[in-house]
Order: C-alpha cells, then structure tokens, then sequence
C-alpha cells in the first residue's frame, strides 16, 4: 500500500518525510504497458517518471495548499515531455512521451536536456480559482549554477527549492517497476514548536547553507542507497538513517487518505465525445476498422467501441456504454 510518513527532529529546524508507491505506481505503469499505441515505458523513462512522482507527493504533503501540483520537465530530447499531477487528497496521475530510442542506461540529460535548454516547471493550480487568478509557476533549468547538465532529478529540485523558497532541501529518489520511493529532508525557518506553528523568520537566508544541525542529518539522509530507498521498508530506513536523533513522528497517510491513483479519463467521457461527433462520422470510421480505439492521453488507457458499442451510445446516449473487453 502506499504511504507517506513525515516527521519533525525533536528541537530543531529540520523536517522530513519519506513516501513509498507501490500500487499507485504499478497501476500507472501497467496502464501505459497496456496501450496498444504506445506500450510500455522504456526502463530509464520508468526510473525519471517514478522519481518525479515520489518527489511531486513529498512536496505536496509539505504544503498547505487546496489544489493540484503539477510537476513537468520538458526539453529537446526523446523524451519530449514528462509530468506529474498530484491532487491535495493525494490522487495522483503521471505521464511521458517518448519520441525517440533510448539507451537502456540514459541520464536526464540525454533523455530530456540534449541541447542543456531542458527546464523544469513546478505548478500550484488552486482547486477553487478566483476571477482573474492564475496559477503559480516556477521554472528552472536542468543545469546547475556554472551551466553544467544536472543527471539527477533531485538536484534539480534541490536547486529549485534553494532558488525559489531559500530553504536548504536534501532528496533522495529512487523508481523501477514495482515503487517509486523518496526521502525529503529540508531546513526550516525555525526550531521546535515554532515549525508546527508556521510562523516566518525574515532573516532566514542567513541561514542558508550553514546550519549544522541540518548539514548533518543531511549527511546522514545522503548516505542511504538506492537499493535500500527500493526495498527497505519506512521503519528501517529511519532507525538506519536517524537512530541517534530524537523524531517526532506524524500519524502515517496511506489508504483512502494516502497517495493514490486516479484519472478524470473515463468511458461515458469517451462515449459523450463520439456522439458529438455524430452517427454518419463514428458509421465512417466503423467501416474502414473493427474498433475505434481512443487512448487517454494522459494515463494511456484505452477505450475501444465496436459497432454493437456505438449504436448503443445513439439509441441511448444517457446510457453508459458497458466496456468492451480488451485484446
């Protein structure tokens, strides 16, 4: 099941949190592998989109904030596009195209940033916009500060957060097939009962780099490994990073209130938008294939309608088309 687990150390200016998808990961995975067009994702894009989806989840469970938060890298690569959208309950849903062969072994750079003008965009789309609002953005490179290409995806968002909040952000991510997982550590403003209360510190940026209670559980947070971020479960990970630190633990989000997958996509969407279309055209298409088949372009589902399916959304089009099976 997936989960997220956050935590304060007991007394000073640092925070974490550690999130583990397993299910939520695997059925985004098995729906692009099922579509027929596109199939699955080759093993590096798996590891990038996998990272950012765990990092997307850690920072929204670090914000307060009633909307999506939308994660995209973008650049001139075979990997065009990739993007992650995580509501505030957690529901989430990723995706990437892919215009190209890969390597099974590609960095960021060569999937995304090939020509070093790749950039990465943070998103806030409040649920509830007034008139005239728009969303927040941040953008940034995919090249550090002397313009050398960055071959992780934390250290792109490590130098986002230093660059746009001045907070001190240590992650550690890691993706395969089976989870996508990440610990965040990340510096704040102020120590113990101060953080839980929010407030603000305006000379924090004096800060910035230089605490040493930070620097040294960020140490010890950078020590843990790949393999061990992929197999061990959250309890391990803690008492093997922080044994000797004194945590404050926060009661764990998983299940209903924990990430998990979800797609606005649906069959009635599909079915409403091929009666728009109109009966002459769906009986056209119909007649130069079995199946229309319409893929989700965002989670890579299917939905495919053969002619008994069609005539049913005109006969009846309040009634919901039942799904026919796929191949």
């Amino acid at each position: 099941m997936s989960e997220i687990h956050k935590f304060i150390f007991d007394g000073l200016p640092v925070r974490g949190a550690v999130v583990r998808l397993t299910d939520a990961w695997v059925e985004i995975l098995r729906r692009r592998a099922s579509n027929t067009t596109h199939g699955a994702y080759p093993p590096p894009v798996q590891v990038l989109l996998g990272e950012m989806t765990a990092a997307a989840v850690l920072m929204q469970s670090n914000i307060k904030f009633n909307g999506s938060l939308i994660v995209q890298v973008f650049g001139d690569g075979p990997v065009k596009l990739a993007v992650v959208e995580v509501q505030s309950d957690f529901s989430l849903r990723a995706t990437a195209t892919v215009n190209g062969a890969l390597s099974p072994d590609a960095t960021l750079s060569q999937m995304v940033n090939v020509g070093n003008e790749g950039r990465c965009a943070i998103t806030l789309d409040p649920k509830d916009r007034q008139p005239g609002q728009q969303p927040y953005q941040g953008v940034v490179p995919l090249f550090g500060d002397a313009r050398e290409k960055l071959e992780k995806f934390s250290d792109v968002l490590q130098h986002y957060m230093l660059q746009s909040e001045q907070l001190d952000t240590t992650l550690v991510l890691a993706a395969d097939d089976r989870v996508a997982a990440g610990l965040l550590i990340q510096r704040l403003p102020m120590a113990g009962q101060g953080n839980l209360a929010g407030h603000a510190q305006t000379s924090d940026e004096d800060q910035i780099g230089v605490n040493e209670h930070y620097k040294r559980i960020a140490m010890l947070a950078s020590s843990l490994k790949r393999e061990e971020l992929l197999t061990l479960d959250v309890e391990t990970i803690l008492h093997r990073l922080f044994w000797e630190e004194q945590l404050l633990r926060f009661e764990p989000l998983q299940g209903e209130s924990g990430p998990h997958f979800s797609c606005s996509c649906s069959r009635e969407r599909v079915s409403r938008m091929l009666l728009s279309l109109g009966q002459p055209e769906v009986d056209s298409i119909l007649q130069e294939r079995e199946m229309i088949e319409v893929g989700c372009d965002f989670c890579g589902l299917q939905y495919r309608f053969d002619a008994v399916d069609a005539a049913q959304i005109f006969l009846q089009p309040h009634v919901q088309v039942p799904p026919t099976p796929l191949q």
